[in-house]
Order: C-alpha cells, then sequence, then structure tokens
C-alpha cells in the first residue's frame, strides 16, 4: 500500500501555537497529556509530534503572558482559542490530566465536555462522541 510521500518530506504542516511564560512545563503537560514526542525544546520555544499526519503543537515563551479567565469576564483577559481532544473515558481522562497539572473550573457547559485549563492557563476541552 502507497502511503504518500514521508511525511518529514512534505512542506505544508501547520500547528497550533501557544503563548507562556513556562515552554518546558507546557511542553511536557502537553506531551503526557496527549503521548506525542517532544520534537523541540529550548528555553524559548517547543514543538510536539503527534506522530502522524503534518499538524504539530508548538509552545513559545512570552515574557508577557497574561492568563485567558474562564469563564470570560469583562475586561480580563479573554480566550482566543481552545483545543479540543475526544476522549473515550471522560471521567478517568479528566482525572488524568488534572493529575498532571491542569485544573478544573467550576462552570461545566455540556455534560459530554469537560473544560480544563493546561498549566499556563489556556483552556482545553476533553469530550466524548
Amino acid at each position: 500500500m502507497d502511503r504518500g510521500p514521508d511525511r518529514w518530506q512534505r512542506h505544508d504542516w501547520w500547528g497550533v501555537v501557544l503563548d507562556t511564560d513556562d515552554v518546558a512545563r507546557l511542553t511536557h503537560f502537553y506531551a503526557a497529556l496527549r503521548g506525542w514526542t517532544i520534537h523541540h525544546l529550548d528555553e524559548d520555544d517547543g514543538a510536539l509530534d503527534a506522530g502522524e499526519g503534518v499538524a504539530y503543537l508548538s509552545v513559545q515563551r512570552n515574557p508577557d503572558y497574561v492568563r485567558p479567565t474562564w469563564p470570560g469576564v469583562p475586561g480580563a483577559q479573554q480566550l482566543m482559542l481552545h483545543l479540543d481532544f475526544e476522549v473515550t473515558d471522560l471521567a478517568a481522562e479528566t482525572e488524568r490530566a488534572v493529575g498532571l497539572g491542569a485544573s478544573l473550573p467550576e462552570h461545566q457547559p455540556q455534560e459530554n465536555v469537560r473544560v480544563l485549563l493546561d498549566p499556563a492557563g489556556h483552556p482545553f476541552c476533553l469530550y466524548t462522541g
């Protein structure tokens, strides 16, 4: 079966970049949460490889980083994006994420979704079908 060109030879990569004041902590958090490989890490940026396709998650140092608020509060730093991850066992994966350093806000808008905050305060969602 021909799977096409080697992914590392492709030139159509795309990704999401998260700002933080602690690159190592956030890079290691998402690597552990998703089981992804850390492709690059230094004090200014980190990149995570999901192991397939051409998408990546990157983290960059921003010394002026301000944590977003969840839920939003007028006049405070607002949420600009969030990541969604489908899981099969919402309760177990929520507990695991909290054990890795995420926090679970009181406000939860849906039964099959858990909004969590990563160590830098970025909201992300775990959800079931």
